[in-house]
């Protein structure tokens, strides 16, 4: 029967047993806080005195201020606390080695897989919670990517017309050039013969010509608006013309050589605006899904380190790279400064899902993953906490979402959730094994 004692206390007349009686523990003999689970002697030899469990309902019958400290006065105490959280327990009122009282635990407090920590211990243990609540979850979804020009802005400088370079005013690549600037000079006989035939549409009397006619075939040689200017105030032709550039940017290719006689079509200069840059980025298959068109990236360039730049999703290619198994997806950036060289390497990480709806999450700390089992640890309140499986969706940043085992409100620990995780386990491990014994003392 273990350490549990019984004994037969006699009738009044002393014949026989009246009721049979169970030691519940032995106690110091001057009452000293000071108990025992079997018997044994002070160090001067006298005998620990018994305690019965009929004297356990004696003490509590005499002390009914010890069971009214309930909420209200109606829950029943199930059982004793060591007031330091260790995982030792007793039916009855008792002291701890220091002399601290045990806590009484009332019906209803004592959830299933419930951990109980003192309150010096939580503090030192530097316990944190933080509260189970919904928020819109932002996931990254990082990728390389390679700065191109914005084709929008690409210009090509061609003639409508065969001629002769005569001087170049931009003479290399890289030049910054503006709307209007002086590129090349030009002679065309087709242009000047274009020149005269408006002069004549302009003379009176000059003959069935039209003005109008003329000038479309100036235009259709795409002839500087200056130039048509300049004859309707001296109707003498220009035999060299100064063309002029029909974009902002920089020059990105010259392929024309003063001196040389240029063919109509040939393309002599390629111009690109490089206030904004595209950066194509090549986005993983199982992470197309996550890109929506318009959300934010940012960019960061390895010639660059520490330094990030703020961009924008505007195109996401219809086909994948069937070698890589991946998509590419155009971001563009502003680039005032014309810092951004073109086929510069970028790491870009993209918002994704950004403007979806709340998600219940908690923090990626309170989360103790095993591998085939999820965690979080919930404070109960007053140093109780009780280890609850979860299954986790989305990771967002240092959040994670929690699709079953929380409810929005609730305390979650976030620091020291691994040192209680072990003391619930070893409580469990306790239980497991003093239950087999106490079904044994029951028999």
């Amino acid at each position: 029967t273990g350490l549990v004692k019984t004994a037969y206390r006699t009738d009044a007349k002393g014949t026989g047993p009246a009721a049979r009686r169970t030691v519940l523990y032995w106690k110091h003999p001057d009452g000293d806080a000071d108990f025992s689970q079997e018997p044994r002697k002070t160090p001067d030899g006298r005998d620990y005195v018994p305690v019965y469990d009929n004297q356990e309902a004696d003490f509590k019958e005499a002390q009914p201020k010890q069971v009214s400290k309930a909420k209200d006065g109606s829950r029943k105490i199930l059982y004793y606390r060591n007031p330091m959280g260790l995982a030792d327990t007793s039916p009855v009122p008792k002291k701890d080695w220091m002399g601290m009282d045990y806590i009484p635990v009332y019906e209803g407090e004592d959830e299933p897989g419930t951990v109980t920590v003192s309150l010096d211990k939580v503090q030192r243990s530097g316990v944190r919670t933080a509260p189970v609540e919904r928020r819109s979850l932002v996931q990254a979804v990082r990728a390389p990517g390679t700065a191109k020009p914005d084709e929008r802005s690409l210009r090509i400088v061609s003639l409508r017309a065969d001629g002769f370079v005569e001087k170049l005013y931009v003479n290399e690549t890289g030049k910054h050039v503006k709307t209007g600037d002086k590129l090349f000079r030009i002679y065309s006989p087709q242009i000047v013969t274009a020149q005269i035939d408006f002069r004549t549409s302009t003379i009176p009397g000059g003959g069935p010509r039209s003005e109008s006619g003329a000038l479309q075939k100036l235009r259709n040689l795409d002839v500087p608006e200056a130039v048509i200017e300049a004859l309707r105030k001296d109707p003498t032709p220009q035999m060299s013309i100064d063309w002029p550039s029909p974009s902002t940017g920089v020059v990105m290719q010259k392929r024309v050589i003063e001196g040389q006689m240029a063919k109509a079509g040939e393309e002599l200069y390629r111009i690109a605006d490089l206030t904004n840059i595209w950066v194509i980025a090549d986005i993983a298959e199982q992470d197309l899904d996550l890109v929506r068109i318009g959300a934010p990236a940012t960019v960061s360039f390895r010639a660059y380190p520490g330094r990030t730049f703020e961009g924008r999703v505007t195109f996401v290619l219809h086909e994948l790279d069937m070698s890589t198994r991946t998509a590419k997806v155009r971001i563009e950036v502003h680039n005032p400064e014309h810092i951004i060289k073109h086929e510069m390497y970028a790491d870009v990480e993209i918002s994704a899902r950004v403007g979806d709806a709340a998600r219940l999450v908690v923090p990626a700390s309170a989360v103790i993953d095993s591998g085939n089992r999820q965690v979080v640890i919930v404070a109960k309140g007053e140093g109780r906490f009780q280890p609850r499986p979860v299954k986790l969706g989305m990771r967002g940043g240092d959040m994670i979402e929690i699709l079953d085992g929380v409810t929005e409100g609730e305390e979650v620990v976030t620091a020291a959730n691994f040192l209680i995780d072990a003391e619930s386990n070893l409580k469990a491990a306790l239980q497991a094994f003093t239950q087999p014994a106490a079904a044994e003392t029951k028999q």
